[in-house]
């Protein structure tokens, strides 16, 4: 009779316990943002390739005329919006271009932005807003040396030049007594849409 009992309360206890196992597994949503080893592995892929178009857009010398890509009289970046910023895509440049390839055609969102030392701390312009990152997105910086001597992209003149003119503007101040215009620093936040 023991034997029988605690066969019974075996049972008993193996149904409560798969019974709590089958409601917290209903409870729980699962969906495509999850995290998981996969999200990671992608993150991680993303970040990689992130930091390699950086990489490549200064080694090939397509970051830096992005930078100057600067209208002095608009105060925007050269055909962006009417908020200074590019919203569909990268800039209409060389560096744009392989943002566009790199990310855009995979359906991968970006942000770029670029921060300088000013007189009171740091700036911060925009480049590339695509909109609000995703709690997945990842991110890639690249430092960048400007000098003086340096062409704004509107052919207006150097960045000395637009410095020394009142009536014209550089997103960014001359931070130096030298040759050195300013260290810029480009972030690209990317995540998937």
């Amino acid at each position: 009779m023991r034997a029988q009992a605690h066969t019974l309360e075996g049972f008993a206890a193996a149904i409560i316990l798969l019974s709590g196992v089958l409601f917290a597994l209903q409870a729980t949503a699962v969906t495509p943002l999850t995290a998981s080893t996969s999200n990671q592995h992608i993150e991680n892929q993303q970040a990689a390739v992130a930091e390699g178009t950086l990489a490549a857009a200064e080694a090939n010398g397509t970051l830096t005329p992005t930078l100057l890509y600067w209208n002095t009289s608009g105060d925007r970046f050269i055909g962006s919006g009417s908020d200074g910023t590019y919203a569909g895509g990268g800039p209409p440049t060389r560096f744009g271009a392989a943002l566009n390839r790199t990310f855009a055609a995979d359906r991968i969102a970006f942000n770029v932005e670029v921060s300088y030392r000013t007189a009171g701390g740091r700036g911060r312009t925009r480049m590339v807003y695509m909109g609000s990152p995703s709690d997945n997105a990842v991110a890639a910086t690249r430092t960048v040396v400007l000098f003086d001597d340096d062409p704004v992209g509107d052919g207006s003149g150097t960045l000395a030049d637009v410095a020394d003119d009142p009536d014209r503007e550089f997103y960014a101040d001359d931070t130096d007594g030298g040759p050195l215009y300013g260290v810029m620093e480009v972030r690209i936040v990317v995540w998937r849409i």
